[in-house]
């Protein structure tokens, strides 16, 4: 290598990775997006699988509008996993705003409901609640950026 290619690599190196963050100077900062589960509804079921209703509420904490084009997920109640997908439609999240939307998951409950039952027997009585966790990807339609994580904790209120 040349004395003179040596600089030069370092120099092209240097123009890039300015370039770059220069790109992102351009594009909105975007925090990721709330999702809070409101409810799940049985729609048809047996022991071994069970097609579920669940609704999401997506809260925006951004100051621009979000057009969600997708919302790939996966819910894990009590630890387990219930079920994983991506949502059917697209739809807008107004800024600072919300908005929400339904899911079809397909699903296993017997091993959450398992360790309902146990955790039951071991405080002597059925819990008010039960731990959920979503997490996943929004996927824009437009803009920079075009994907933003989220990983989302709660309780669920049994009724």
């Amino acid at each position: 290598m040349s004395r003179f290619a040596r600089p030069i690599s370092l120099w092209i190196a240097a123009a890039a990775l300015s370039l770059l963050a220069g790109c992102t100077a351009f594009g909105p900062r975007l925090t990721a997006p709330e999702l809070d589960l409101v409810s799940v509804e049985l729609v048809k079921g047996d022991l071994f699988e069970q097609r579920l209703k669940v609704r999401l509420r997506v809260k925006n904490p951004n100051d621009v509008a979000l057009g969600v084009k997708s919302v790939s997920y996966a819910i894990e109640l009590l630890g387990e996993e219930l079920g994983r997908g991506l949502s059917g439609g697209s739809f807008q999240v107004p800024a600072r705003g919300e908005a929400e939307f339904d899911m079809l998951v397909t699903a296993n409950l017997a091993g959450a409901m398992l360790r309902i039952v146990d955790g039951a027997r071991a405080n002597g009585r059925m819990p008010n609640e039960v731990e959920y966790r979503v997490r996943g990807q929004v996927r824009l339609d437009r803009g920079p950026i075009r994907t933003v994580p989220f990983d989302q904790r709660g309780a669920l209120r049994l009724r």
